[in-house]
């Protein structure tokens, strides 16, 4: 069994950072794909970065540039650096992990970003 928790979430101002953390516990590997989605409100699930098994980091445009998702294997965390946030990064975070063919997802964590 794996189990995600995020932490970091909260209220900032436009322009402003926070930094999101998820950790990771169970069975996990360090060769496994992790990654953090966000859901807006009355939106679907999107992808915001990942760090896949193989291949290059992953951003989606519109975070590109403000955004820098990194892992620390030692310690089982997966974490996502947002600075210049602007209103539109409103959403409930989520940190998923895929273990062995298997997704596994955090509860979520609310981000708002308002003056």
């Amino acid at each position: 069994q794996v189990q995600l928790v995020e932490s970091g979430g909260g209220l900032v101002q436009p322009g402003g950072s926070l930094r999101l953390s998820c950790a990771a516990s169970g069975s996990i590997a360090n060769q496994d794909t992790v990654g953090w989605y966000r859901q807006p409100p009355g939106k679907r699930r999107e992808l915001v970065a990942v760090i896949p098994f193989r291949g290059n980091t992953n951003y989606r445009a519109s975070v590109k540039d403000r955004f820098t998702i990194s892992r620390n294997d030692d310690k089982n965390t997966v974490d996502l650096q947002m600075n210049s946030l602007k209103s539109e990064d409103t959403a409930v975070y989520y940190c998923y992990r895929i273990v062995r063919g298997l997704e596994y997802w955090g509860q979520g964590t609310q981000v708002t970003v308002s003056s």
